[in-house]
């Protein structure tokens, strides 16, 4: 009990300071870009399954299992990749953005909304349009986020085989 004392009376003496964080840990690190890399994987797996060559009554084993494996592999990919978007954008709403922020951008729940819903139906199916628009909605998340930074941002054309754009800061 003495030792209770002793620290309550040096809290009484040096009473410390509160601290205010808008996440769990303060990092400060938050960049859609991981997001945005994830829809770009979602849809490289959409047009890798659609380009797979179907096996045939002339295929030999081999070619239907390697069909098969391929198949597994990519949609496996595109799961997981729907989901890291997901992930990413429920972190960044949810830790980064402060109710100012939404004032500003009204847009930024129904958005978030809709990435949802858009990284869901990604995984459920093989459909093109609905990786196209995960992304398309990706980016302007992006650009929302940039834009509460006070960082202008531009779309690029991304490096990556899917050929889409990407919103990136500015250069300076």
């Amino acid at each position: 009990m003495k030792i209770h004392t002793l620290f309550k009376l040096i809290d009484q003496i040096f009473p410390a300071k509160v601290a205010y964080a808008h996440c769990d840990i303060p990092c400060g690190i938050y960049d859609p870009q991981a997001a945005q890399i994830a829809a770009h994987t979602v849809i490289r797996m959409v047009l890798l399954i659609n380009d797979l060559p179907k096996p045939t009554a002339n295929s030999t084993p081999e070619e239907r299992q390697n069909f098969v494996h391929k198949l597994a592999r990519y949609t496996d990919t595109k799961e997981k990749h729907s989901e890291l978007c997901k992930h990413e954008v429920r972190i960044i709403w949810g830790d980064y953005f402060k109710p100012e922020h939404a004032q500003a951008n009204p847009e930024i729940h129904e958005l978030v909304w809709k990435i949802m819903k858009l990284g869901s139906k990604a995984r459920q199916e093989i459909n093109l349009q609905a990786a196209e628009e995960l992304l398309q909605s990706v980016n302007k998340f992006a650009e929302v986020f940039w834009k509460t930074k006070g960082v202008e941002t531009v779309r690029i054309k991304s490096f990556y085989p899917t050929e889409r754009e990407m919103v990136v800061p500015k250069p300076r």
